[in-house]
């Protein structure tokens, strides 16, 4: 017999399950249907930036955004700068709308708009339920970067899924030279794809 054989293992309880607020991403238990999109936001001699792919949950989706630096006549310090800038970061441009940094929204058919600068209320303090719609860049920021360009990309969760008509995403980015720019994506495109969403689970 092993020393550890005889040790009673106690019993632990089921822990309750934390479920997130549909605004704060994607349901955990659902395969989306993707919807490729492929835009271009901008398309310049310096610089590329496009709406790939959106992904459609039941309750939102994913934005998924690329974007491509190509050096030209900077110096090494302005390359290093300006590479600096293309690797946008998250909390940066939450945190200070006017500074220059990338900025998106989405507007949606009935008037409605948000940006991911927008705090609502409710938010952090549970409060009050929190009123859509609601744009996150919740992921990316990761790419490369070389002596001669760099990619890097963005990931955006807008909820709730518009019930109908088209959005428009908009973005800016000025420390880029980035004037405001738009795409449009078709509603029928995103409700079509809202009914081939798939649950992990089927009981």
């Amino acid at each position: 017999m092993s020393f550890f054989d005889d040790v009673p293992v106690p019993d632990r309880p089921r822990q309750p399950e934390n479920v997130p607020p549909a605004w704060s991403g994607p349901p955990p238990d659902e395969l989306p249907e993707v919807v490729s999109v492929g835009q271009f936001l901008k398309r310049s001699g310096q610089m590329v930036m496009a709406v790939k792919s959106v992904e459609v949950f039941s309750t939102g989706c994913w934005i998924n955004l690329v974007w491509s630096v190509r050096r030209a006549k900077e110096t090494d310090r302005e390359w290093s700068l300006l590479t600096g800038r293309s690797f946008d970061h998250p909390h940066r441009a939450n945190a200070y709308p006017d500074d220059g940094g990338l900025r998106i929204g989405v507007a949606f058919a009935d008037g409605r708009k948000t940006t991911t600068t927008q705090l609502h209320p409710g938010m952090f303090d549970g409060t009050e339920p929190v009123a859509g719609p609601v744009l996150l860049r919740s992921g990316g920021g990761g790419g490369s970067s070389s002596d001669s360009h760099a990619v890097s990309n963005s990931t955006l969760w807008l909820w709730p899924l518009p019930a109908e008509g088209d959005i428009r995403v908009v973005v800016q980015w000025d420390d880029l030279g980035m004037a405001e720019q738009s795409v449009v994506i078709e509603g029928g495109l995103l409700a079509e794809a809202a009914g081939k969403v798939q649950k992990y689970w089927v009981s």
